[in-house]
Parts: C-alpha cells; sequence; structure tokens
C-alpha cells in the first residue's frame, strides 16, 4: 500500500473529499485522540499553556487540547480543505495556512510547547524539484526552536519511511540546538509501532517541570556531549578564569622552549 506522501503534496492529497472523509472516520478520530493524548503524557506540560499544533488539520488534535487540558493553541497546516473543515466544525484554536517546510513564522519566544500528530514525515518527501528535504527539516527546526520560549518542547508522532528518515529528522533537530531522541511504542509490533520525536529547547523552569523522557533512545556522541556541557556549567567563572591563565602560561613555556631550539639549530647551521 502505498504511503500518502507518495502519492500527491499535502495540500493535494488532503482536497475537499479526503478532507471529509479523514475527519468523519470514526477509526481516525479514535487513532488521533490516542497519539495525541500520548504525544501530550510525554510533554509533560501543565494546563492552559500556549501550544502549536503543527499540521494540526482539521482540528482532531486540538479538540483534546482544549478538552482535557484546557490549553490555549493555534494550528498551522498546508492544506485549505482541512483548515475549512476545521472552521466548519468551529475549533477553538486559531488556524493558519502555513507550510510548515517553509518555517514557522511566529514571533521569537510565542509558545509554551509544541505538538504534532502525523505530519512531519512529509518534510522528508521532495514533492518538486525544488523541495530539497535537507533545507526543509533545517528550516523547520531552527524556526521551531525561535517559536518556543526557552525551555519550550516539542513532541511529534511521525511515520518514518525508513531509519534513514529517523535518522535525518534527529540530526535537523539537534543541529537546531534541541536535545532530547526518539521514544518507540510497541517496537515489537509492526502494524501498532508509533514513534514519537521529544524534544526540549533548554532547561524549563521548575513550574514547567521536565519533558518526560522515559525510554527515549539517544546516540552516544550526544549523551557525551550533554555530561560535557554540564560539566562546563558546573564550573564557576572563577576556576573558568585560572583554568585559562594557566593553560596560557603552558603555551608561553612551549613557544619559549621551541624558540630557543630554533635559535642553536641557526647557530649549529652558520
Amino acid at each position: 500500500m502505498s504511503r500518502p506522501e507518495e502519492l500527491a503534496p499535502p495540500e493535494v492529497y488532503y482536497n475537499d473529499s479526503e478532507s471529509h472523509k479523514y475527519t468523519t472516520s470514526t477509526r481516525v478520530q479514535h487513532i488521533q485522540a490516542k497519539m495525541t493524548l500520548r504525544a501530550l503524557e510525554l510533554l509533560n506540560i501543565p494546563p492552559n499553556s500556549f501550544v502549536l499544533d503543527i499540521g494540526c488539520g482539521s482540528g482532531l488534535s486540538g479538540e483534546i487540547l482544549t478538552e482535557e487540558y484546557n490549553h490555549v493553541w493555534c494550528g498551522l497546516d498546508i492544506s485549505p480543505s482541512m483548515l475549512a473543515t476545521g472552521l466548519t466544525r468551529d475549533v477553538e484554536g486559531d488556524l493558519m495556512l502555513q507550510d510548515m517546510g517553509l518555517g514557522i513564522p511566529f514571533r521569537a519566544g510565542s509558545f509554551d510547547a509544541a505538538i504534532s500528530i502525523s505530519a512531519i514525515q512529509w518534510l522528508c518527501n521532495a514533492d518538486t524539484s525544488y523541495n530539497n528535504p535537507e533545507r526543509r527539516l533545517m528550516r523547520f527546526f531552527n524556526s521551531l526552536f525561535a517559536a518556543l520560549k526557552k525551555g519550550g518542547k516539542f513532541v511529534a508522532q511521525f511515520y518514518p519511511k525508513n531509519d534513514d528518515q529517523v535518522e535525518s529528522i534527529q540530526h535537523a533537530a539537534k543541529v537546531a540546538g534541541f536535545s532530547g531522541g526518539i521514544v518507540v511504542d510497541n517496537p515489537e509490533s509492526k502494524k501498532n509501532r508509533k514513534y514519537y520525536l521529544v524534544l526540549t529547547s533548554g532547561a524549563p523552569s521548575a513550574a514547567d517541570g521536565q519533558v518526560n523522557l522515559a525510554g527515549v533512545t539517544m546516540d552516544e556522541k550526544e549523551q557525551i556531549g550533554r555530561a560535557r556541557r554540564k560539566k562546563q556549567e558546573r564550573e564557576s567563572n572563577k576556576s573558568y578564569i585560572l583554568r585559562k591563565k594557566e593553560l596560557m602560561k603552558r603555551r608561553g613555556r612551549h613557544v619559549a622552549r621551541d624558540s630557543k631550539f630554533t635559535g642553536r639549530k641557526r647557530k649549529a647551521r652558520f
């Protein structure tokens, strides 16, 4: 069975007919609600937060944000038909027509958190000759990092085509400044396996709580990098200055010794 992103660009695939069928399907509604609740569990943010729903579609996940957690939310999607369906359903959130691959067009530090359900895998697909998946991923994560407040969090459920897509998404997120990794629910089941990208843009405040990283996998290099950053953060300004001075002294001694040795060689030569 072909994947939707292999058939047509999202704004074409989700036309009026497909949008209506998607939104009114009780099976889709159940799955969407279940994945949204799981994403919010991983997100671990207090009620009444300001949340960005990326690839919001007709507002199925937005309804969970409103009804279960009383979050204030704003959604963006590339499909006019999906957004029109959401408007007819009178969803609570504000809706915006936007291609997430062109960036998140909000002022820096606007959102407490962001979620995305079944959407970011579209960034890995080149719909046209001028769409570069790597550049679209970088624009998306760089602009998302800016749109979140310090310590803001992002959880995205997505359907990767293969391991290369998972690596590309993780790499772009880390380059943009996020830390975190992948949670895989039901890893033994090919049919029910679900991937969640769980990210944080820095240390959250005590009121917001820590992102729920139970089960997150991270590569060894990233763990080493985090340990080094923590060690550097613990170092006081005074000890940092003293360490730098000692390093400069050592370099100075090495330079003087090398110069002396070079001078002796010149005398012997001439």
